[in-house]
């Protein structure tokens, strides 16, 4: 099974003592975001967790402690860094602080094992292309040597986002095109994989891949290891990466960025907030008499027969 920490919230950031309490206990419980009072039980076991990805923009909070997770577990993890500053995301870290973090990340659990999000790319009067490439090529230099690939995408115009970025336009055909040529070119000029995630074009000519960021090639490059045939059905349109189990909820991340997928406003997000107990194998609050908890079905993926040379 592959874990995926923070698909859902930015669980490193804002709840690494829980998450370090969990590791701990061995198990962690998740409400089902669409039937609220049935929790799933996942157990945090390394026979069963094949891969932990985790997914932040600020690993500061986890540092020190990492190791307590990382000395048991295969662990991946995505740095999302993107252009922006606190207009955009108003409690995310500087370029520069996240960059170093991201440094620091990396000589800790290998380049191999860190990918750098450069997502979502999105345009304003003030974010225009040449504003990205300029900024994505003075990322590139810096961050090439210490991570395992970059990932990008372009920005989903949910409904939503017409209210909370009115500044936002849709890019073109060619907006697109034009950025992807100009980041291709820069990835290669610092030899740095560069990848898409979620879309449904084909980069390829720019040379940039086509392809998941959780896939079974990834994770075993990784960490020397192989998966049984397994489908790369994604989580949403156009994914192309292993099914994945995820912990956390929605509308807890404090961040407050502009353009967040997973929060349905930031005043929500902070009443949550307000319910977190660390000590608590839920995200959010308790178990309630009401709820009912289901074990997941875990498995390993692995690939354990012996190899032939």
């Amino acid at each position: 099974m592959i874990l995926n920490t923070g698909g859902r919230t930015d669980t490193v950031q804002y709840f690494s003592e829980w998450l370090l309490n969990r590791f701990a206990a061995g198990y962690a419980l998740s409400r089902n975001p669409f039937y609220p009072s049935v929790v799933n039980a996942v157990s945090l076991d390394p026979a069963t967790v094949d891969v932990v990805v985790f997914c932040s923009k600020d690993y500061r909070p986890l540092l020190p402690r990492l190791h307590e997770i990382t000395s048991r577990f295969r662990c991946y993890f995505h740095y999302t860094i993107t252009a922006y500053g606190i207009d955009i995301e108003p409690r995310v870290p500087s370029i520069d602080d996240s960059m170093r973090t991201l440094i620091e990340l990396s000589d800790r659990v290998g380049a191999q094992r860190v990918a750098w999000r450069y997502d979502p790319v999105l345009l304003t009067d003030k974010y225009t292309i040449g504003y990205h490439l300029h900024t994505f090529e003075s990322m590139t230099a810096r961050l090439a040597p210490h991570v395992d690939r970059c990932i990008f995408s372009f920005v989903l115009m949910y409904k939503k986002l017409e209210a909370n970025m009115p500044e936002l336009r849709p890019l073109t055909a060619d907006e697109k095109a034009t950025l992807a040529q100009g980041m291709g070119a820069i990835a290669r000029r610092y030899g740095m994989t560069l990848q898409t995630c979620a879309t449904d074009i084909d980069f390829a000519p720019c040379g940039i891949q086509h392809s998941g960021c959780m896939t079974a090639s990834i994770f075993e490059q990784a960490f020397d290891i192989r998966f049984r045939k397994v489908a790369h059905r994604g989580n949403r349109a156009h994914c192309r990466c292993m099914e994945s189990r995820g912990l956390g909820d929605y509308n807890t991340c404090l961040n407050g960025c502009r353009y967040c997928y997973a929060n349905a406003d930031h005043a929500l997000a902070l009443r949550n907030y307000s319910r977190h107990d660390p000590a608590s194998p839920l995200l959010l609050g308790h178990l309630l008499p009401t709820d009912t908890v289901v074990p997941i079905r875990q498995q390993s993926l692995l690939d354990t027969s012996p190899r032939l040379f």
